[in-house]
């Protein structure tokens, strides 16, 4: 699966916090993160995660990107409230918009993220593997078709 990190300027710890808690399962997967967000979870835990631009530079719109082309399976998302960009609160919206629109999981708290991450250890998210491009499934799936 297809995993992407970001924390606001005041919830970097929790998330943090949080993937260390969850660093056995999220090792499992693939795995990028904003700016900072990625600094400070490589630090602490070690795991391997594709770096992405700082949220205010361009990271969030990035992992947008990404969401329109089906190529994130899961979103864990701590948003800072306090933050007053309205610039970057539009690009927010917008990320949890395309979430809906591509039924694509995503966590704006630590409570839906623990839900999340152990359904994904479950199995429970496994039907986004046919829906993502990137995923394993449909590789293998086209290097079959194109050995035909």
């Amino acid at each position: 699966m297809e995993i992407a990190i970001i924390a606001g300027e005041s919830k970097k710890e929790l998330m943090t916090q949080f993937c260390i808690a969850y660093c056995g399962i999220l090792a499992n997967h693939n795995l990028c993160a904003t700016g900072t967000t990625h600094k400070h979870i490589t630090e602490a835990t070690g795991l391997r995660i594709e770096k992405l631009l700082s949220g205010s530079h361009g990271g969030v719109e990035q992992i947008t990107t990404r969401i329109a082309y089906d190529e994130i399976d899961l979103v864990l998302f701590f948003r800072d409230y306090a933050e007053t960009d309205s610039m970057a609160e539009r690009n927010n919206l917008n990320l949890l918009k395309l979430c809906d629109i591509h039924n694509v999981p995503v966590a704006t708290n630590i409570a839906t993220a623990e839900i999340l991450v152990r359904a994904l250890e479950r199995g429970d998210i496994d039907w986004r593997e046919i829906v993502n491009p990137r995923s394993e499934y449909n590789l293998r799936k086209k290097s079959q078709n194109y050995g035909r």
